[in-house]
């Protein structure tokens, strides 16, 4: 990247803005928070599956000099390729993996077990091959921040839902050790935990989504939790307490009242 120009009238030069590597950019999350960074004028690398939807979101991005990877984050050598691309422009300030799908599972349905494998193989292995790019030069200058998506989904095993909360949950232990692990060098690691958002993951939900907050609130508020380097925060607020209280909850009256929430929709991966 190229050093940047002196500040008008001022004889010093301009901070150099900052540069984030984002993952599941095309859509939902990954595309309110590519926004909201963009605002404020970060050079992104927008990675997601739809090339289409990822060329639109960066022709309407204001800013120069965003890339934008057209890729499964499950195929780590390409996903790698395309970290290696963006940090040869210049050094990373952020990389958020945002990337997630989601689907009603059953264990005694073997036609689900590829569906297992591939919500485990994209919310939490695709996470580490995502992050495992940038720890070594993060650590070399001594900062940097990782964040990694998580849910509430992973505060309490959800029927019909085993691989989803399976996998948020590893999400949430998986960062706290990368945190600790990171203690001390300059390189936070954050984990956000979102209740119900609306986005296209959520919008066929057959059941009640208490607190459902619209994706760009949410991104404002993810945004102000990355920068404040939070090591876990529940977004919005009122789910947090929620997910206290479900924690405090015995096993047994859990399973009586969890056994009668309506389940997740068997009907493909989204």
């Amino acid at each position: 990247m190229s050093p940047a120009a002196p500040a008008s009238g001022s004889g010093t030069p301009a901070e150099p803005p900052e540069r984030i590597f984002l993952t599941g950019a095309s859509s939902g999350i990954g595309a309110a928070l590519a926004r909201r960074y963009a605002a404020r004028g970060a050079v992104l690398g927008l990675v997601g599956r739809r090339r289409e939807a990822l060329q639109a979101l960066c022709d309407s991005l204001p800013g120069q000099g965003h890339r934008i990877y057209a890729l499964d984050v499950r195929d780590r050598a390409v996903l790698h390729e395309a970290a290696r691309d963006f940090l040869a422009r210049g050094p990373v300030d952020r990389v958020i993996a945002s990337a997630g799908i989601s689907a009603g599972t059953l264990t005694d349905a073997p036609e689900d077990h590829a569906v297992f494998k591939a919500i485990i193989d994209t919310n939490v292995l695709a996470m580490v091959a995502t992050f495992e790019a940038f720890v070594a030069p993060m650590r070399a200058r001594g900062q940097g921040t990782l964040a990694g998506i998580g849910s509430v989904a992973g505060v309490r095993g959800l029927p019909g839902a085993g691989a989803y909360s399976a996998s948020k949950a590893a999400v949430r232990a998986y960062c706290e050790s990368l945190r600790v692990e990171l203690h001390g060098t300059g390189v936070r690691v954050v984990t956000l935990a979102p209740g119900f958002i609306a986005t296209p993951m959520t919008a066929r939900n057959p059941y009640r989504m208490p607190f459902l907050m619209p994706v760009e609130r949410f991104a404002e508020q993810a945004v102000r939790a990355i920068d404040a380097g939070v090591s876990y925060r529940v977004i919005p607020w009122p789910m947090a307490w929620v997910a206290r209280l479900l924690r405090l909850v015995p096993d047994a009256l859990y399973d009586r009242v969890a056994a009668r929430r309506k389940r997740k929709p068997r009907t493909g991966l989204r």
